[in-house]
């Protein structure tokens, strides 16, 4: 179990992130046409899973633009916003965002929140995933996790691109 804050108060995930080094659990996540897309989907990239509570909230919607931006540019690099939003949703806050490079993924039907960690277990947000940063390499391998330690704050980008190499 991670303890994490929501304004100030702590609650807690199931457990601790993936650790640095090892290999990323194998994932399957909903993509925004309802279709199914795995981790080997993207096979040969690195990754950075940007994994957050909700689109609906400043702070989520800011790191998806901020990555966006910042990762996606990168060669041989590949975005996946993962959260627990309906894929509906998640298509219609791309769309109105202007977001085209980056991929949001839904967790809704996946057990992605419990393989990596990241449910949230008690507090007002119980069921959906923390927020958090994990860099893969190519390979699947970890290269970087943050956990952030406050919902409410953005992840250390500079750190999470450091990490992309």
């Amino acid at each position: 179990m991670a303890t994490i804050k929501l304004k100030g108060n702590p609650i807690n995930t199931i457990g601790g992130l993936p650790a640095t080094g090892a290999d990323a659990p194998n994932f399957s996540l909903t993509k925004n046409d309802l279709s199914e897309t795995t981790l080997a989907d993207f096979d040969g990239k690195k990754k950075v899973l940007n994994i957050f509570p909700s689109l609906d909230t400043p702070v989520c919607a800011a790191s998806v633009r901020r990555f966006n931006i910042d990762a996606t540019n990168l060669e041989g690099t590949v975005v996946l916003n993962i959260s627990c939003d309906l894929p509906f949703a998640q298509k219609r806050h791309c769309a109105s965002e202007g977001i085209d490079d980056a991929i949001t993924l839904s967790a809704f039907r996946s057990g992605f929140p419990d393989d990596y960690n990241l449910r949230i277990s008690d507090g007002p947000l119980k069921g959906l995933c923390s927020r958090a940063v994990i860099i893969l390499d190519s390979n699947n391998k970890v290269l970087y996790t943050e956990q952030v330690p406050e919902i409410t704050q953005e992840p250390d980008y500079d750190a999470a691109l450091a990490a992309l190499g």
